[in-house]
């Protein structure tokens, strides 16, 4: 069984512009969040203490250089960028990107060493975070390449029961028509039910699937692709044992709410699934990286320059999503005891009208 230590939880800093430690301090401004958790935040003492002072937080913390010095019952902050870092809220800079990577690669490595279980990711602004070692259009696919493991990572949005999955994510919209196909649906659909079973402990799970054109395609009037693309893939999924459903038009699935009788939707790509989920659930909505050895989670919403400094943002995301972050992984440990440790297999056998037990 699981050691009674408390879980590790990396949280990377973010963009030190935006909102990233009001809401990490906010977060755990509450002493019980302690009782689950040892937080390590790689990021920046001094800038800390600037958001701590600008908005007036509360919440201690605790300086380390290396995660050996990490306390459990406090905040610990990690330095892992340079002392003199200028803050700038509200605007994205070069700097604040420059610092977002110093930590989010420092993380990823303290990961790979096994110093802490979990990562949760304060937003980053995607344009200032590029250079030379970071070009990708986001969190997911840089930690899909640095520690997948040639595994494919799936984006889903999750709110309670409430879990939306992207067949695509971070592409122009000229390029999803061409990007879906078949195999990807299957691909994602995999892992999204995978995950579903081993992340959240749903025995068999029920994912409804969106169409990719208005009204379904409308028997092909408006498209094609969910006849040609789409059902072929859920066909060939139920045949594995996958319980899939639809296509459905997502704004009708929505509306009549729909969405209340499944335990995942899976929707073609990022603005179909994100604006339905942002619209009923921003304020505790949760991104999970699925699909990767690494559990990683971050809140629904970005950099949010436009409040940044005036300690109105609200943690309650964050919060959700350092909880969800535990729970996966607990959830994961146990999965892997159920397995090694499985029941012994039962079966009837049919003999002279008779049903008998049999034990191998």
């Amino acid at each position: 069984m699981e050691d009674n230590r408390r879980i590790k939880v990396g949280i990377t800093h973010g963009d030190i512009n935006g909102v990233g430690y009001e809401v990490i301090l906010k977060a755990f401004s509450d002493p019980t969040m302690f009782e689950l958790c040892t937080p390590i935040v790689y990021g920046s003492p001094k800038v800390a203490a600037y958001h701590r002072k600008a908005m007036d937080i509360q919440t201690a913390f605790s300086i380390i250089n290396s995660t050996e010095e990490v306390q459990d019952g406090r905040l610990n902050i990690l330095s892992c960028t340079e002392d003199e870092l200028k803050v700038e809220l509200t605007k994205p800079t070069a700097e604040a990107g420059k610092a977002a990577l110093d930590a989010l690669e420092r993380a990823l490595a303290d990961y790979r060493e096994g110093l802490i279980d979990v990562l949760v990711t304060a937003p980053i602004n995607k344009h200032t975070i590029q250079s030379e070692t970071f070009q990708f259009p986001g969190h997911t696919e840089y930690i899909e390449e640095r520690v997948g493991d040639g595994s494919k990572a799936l984006m889903i949005l999750v709110k309670d029961d409430f879990r939306v999955a992207l067949v695509t994510g971070h592409i122009p919209v000229r390029e999803i028509a061409s990007t879906i196909t078949k195999e990807l649906i299957m691909e994602k659909m995999e892992i999204f039910h995978r995950s579903l079973k081993t992340d959240f402990g749903i025995d068999n799970p029920r994912i409804a699937v969106f169409s990719l054109n208005p009204h379904a395609g409308d028997n092909g009037l408006i498209g094609s692709e969910e006849a040609e693309v789409i059902i072929p893939a859920m066909k060939e999924m139920m045949a594995k044992g996958v319980l899939c459903f639809g296509p459905y038009p997502a704004d009708g699935f929505m509306g009549s709410g729909n969405f209340c009788h499944f335990d995942g939707i899976l929707a073609m790509y990022h603005d179909q699934g994100l604006a339905p989920f942002k619209a009923l659930a921003m304020d505790e909505g949760v991104n999970f990286t699925a699909g990767l050895p690494i559990v990683r989670t971050s809140p629904a919403h970005g950099t949010a320059y436009d409040i940044a400094g005036q300690g109105v943002a609200s943690e309650n995301s964050f919060r959700q999503a350092i909880y969800m972050a535990i729970d996966v992984h607990r959830n994961r440990i146990f999965e892997k005891e159920i397995h090694a440790r499985p029941l012994r297999k039962q079966y009837y056998e049919k003999r002279d009208d008779s049903d008998t037990l049999k034990l191998d």
